[in-house]
Order: C-alpha cells, then sequence, then structure tokens
C-alpha cells in the first residue's frame, strides 16, 4: 500500500514538471532563497529533503518514472500507426484483401505472397510476385490504400518480369527462397518452416497454404497466396 502510495507521488510530479530541477524550484520558498542566498544550495537540500513543501521524490524516482511514461507513449504511438489500412474507406476487393490481412502479416501470423499482372507508368505489362510482409516492412502502404499510388511489382521483388521488354528477375526476400529452376515452374520456399509454395494455378499451393484470385477494378489480375507457419517460434 505505501508502494503504491509513493508511485502515485512520482507519477503526480512527473506529470507536472518537464525536469527534476523544475520539480526541485517549485520547493522552495521565497524565505529559502532570502536565507540561503543560493539556488543550487536550496535545490540540494529539497532533494535531500531538508527543505521543501510537498511530497520527497528522489531524482532517481523521477527520471526513472519519467522514462517509463515516455516509452509507454511511443510505444502507444508506435501501435496506432502499424495498421495503415485502419480506417480507410477501400472500395476495391484487392484493397480490402490487403488490409484483412495486414495485421497478420506484420506480426508473422501469415506471411501472403501477392501476385499482380498490370500495365506501369509507361504502359508497358508487368507481373511478379510480391513478399507482401516485407514489403510493409520497407515503405509506407499509406499511398497504396489512400489511392495516390498503385501497388505494383517491382525489379527487387521476388520476381519480376515485363512482357514488352523481356526483364525477368528474381530475388529471395527476408522471408522467401526463391527455387527459379524448378522444371515445373516457380516455387517459393518459406524460411520460417521450410515449406513450398507452389504459385502454380493448376497445382495445390502447398501445406498450409492457400490460393485466392481476387476480383479487382485495379488490376488485369490479382492473386493471393497466403502460408501459415506451424512451426513454433
Amino acid at each position: 500500500m505505501e508502494r503504491e502510495e509513493g508511485l502515485t507521488a512520482v507519477d503526480n510530479v512527473v506529470t507536472q514538471f518537464h525536469t527534476y530541477e523544475d520539480f526541485l524550484d517549485s520547493q522552495i520558498t521565497t524565505v529559502d532563497l532570502y536565507y540561503l542566498e543560493d539556488e543550487g544550495l536550496a535545490r540540494q537540500l529539497v532533494e535531500l529533503g531538508y527543505r521543501g513543501t510537498g511530497e520527497i521524490v528522489t531524482r532517481e524516482d523521477f527520471e526513472a518514472r519519467k522514462a517509463a511514461i515516455e516509452i509507454a507513449r511511443l510505444a502507444e504511438k508506435t501501435q496506432k500507426k502499424t495498421l495503415t489500412s485502419a480506417g480507410k474507406d477501400l472500395k476495391d476487393h484487392f484493397l480490402q484483401a490487403l488490409a484483412v490481412r495486414e495485421e497478420d502479416n506484420r506480426n508473422g501470423k501469415v506471411s501472403s505472397v501477392l501476385f499482380i499482372r498490370d500495365r506501369n507508368s509507361h504502359g508497358q505489362e508487368v507481373s511478379g510476385y510480391i513478399d507482401y510482409a516485407h514489403r510493409l516492412k520497407t515503405e509506407d502502404f499509406e499511398v497504396y490504400f489512400n489511392g495516390k499510388r498503385k501497388l505494383l511489382p517491382r525489379p527487387t521483388d521476388l520476381s519480376f518480369y515485363n512482357w514488352d521488354n523481356h526483364t525477368a528477375v528474381c530475388n529471395s526476400s527476408p522471408n522467401y527462397q526463391v527455387i527459379a529452376d524448378n522444371p515445373g515452374g516457380l516455387l517459393f520456399k518459406y524460411k520460417r518452416d521450410r515449406k513450398i509454395l507452389n504459385v502454380d494455378s493448376k497445382a495445390p499451393p502447398g501445406d498450409n497454404s492457400t490460393r485466392i484470385p481476387i476480383q479487382t477494378e485495379l488490376y488485369i489480375q490479382a492473386v493471393i497466396f497466403d502460408h501459415i507457419s506451424r512451426r513454433k517460434t
């Protein structure tokens, strides 16, 4: 009970004063300054508990609580900003599907691979597979969810193909290893549980994986592959 009351006293002080020196100054009276004639000495006496008009709060307790409150504030701010799709009025089914999967891809519960086929800003038809969780970590999806830009595959994604100039690129990501030499087509190995994701539309997607075509007005074609890792972390 005494500790709870002590913490309450510290909390009250921390919320009222920006620095510990500000708190010390609030405890010094004009009479103290008149007799001591030294503000620094007056602060020191308050800190030691010899002077003061209120609760005794140590510098250590003040700074520790101040730091804890700041950490909690930043954590809450980060949590609120984590889901960029939150509060958006999403009309297209593809963006709605991304929004539904955003949180699980951020926390690792699900790993989604996005297949997109469309035309780029030069009118060239491009297609590719995107590691959704990786792209969420490396760029701000605000521009996609608010409709300012269209999410398209890049030469840095898991795979990229330009149908006009026949540029073909494959890259492994932090989550997937690309297996490009498979006779049956492109495969992705999820690094956490080493399961294979098969993106061939004529074949099963693999263990713990699903293939979901998305009806969308934004793209020529869009498919989402969801993989759930069973490996304990």
